[in-house]
């Protein structure tokens, strides 16, 4: 990994841990304007839609945050393993916890210009519902192998 990529990544990871709602606005600091943004519920091209995305996260759940548990990069490619903690707004004492992955590129100015998140929508928050839960576990079940 080179040390520019290196520090890009630093900062990046720093970002991701750190953001707040009022940082949104400056997330022009770390992502292009021309930026490709896609998740397991978006996908869409532009600094703008990409700040509606984190906008609409902090509008929705309470204390959302990002952990990154490991990073690796070569060349322009970046790849984090996170865990993404937050609360449903409405009774959700126990709190949860979606593990994921994100793969970006950088620009040669250190800014994010792709980004794509994976994680199992499924596992990580459908089946996390109480009645679409119970669903969900049933057709996991039906359909795994024994």
């Amino acid at each position: 990994m080179s040390e520019g990529t290196q520090a890009a990544l630093a900062r990046i990871v720093a970002m991701f841990e750190t953001l707040a709602p009022a940082d949104v606005a400056r997330l022009g600091e770390y992502y292009c304007e021309d930026a490709f943004f896609k998740d397991p519920f978006n996908e869409v091209r532009g600094l703008p839609a990409v700040q509606r995305i984190f906008g609409h996260m902090f509008e929705t759940l309470d204390g959302p945050h990002f952990v990154v548990t490991e990073r690796m990069a070569e060349g322009d490619a970046c790849w984090l393993a996170w865990e993404f903690r937050f609360r449903f707004r409405k009774g959700d004492a126990q709190g949860q916890v979606v593990r994921g992955a994100t793969h970006l590129r950088l620009a040669p100015d250190g800014r994010i210009r792709w980004h794509r998140d994976y994680w199992d929508a499924a596992e990580e928050l459908y089946e996390k519902i109480p009645l679409l839960g119970a669903l969900m576990r049933w057709l996991k079940r039906r359909i795994a192998a024994a």
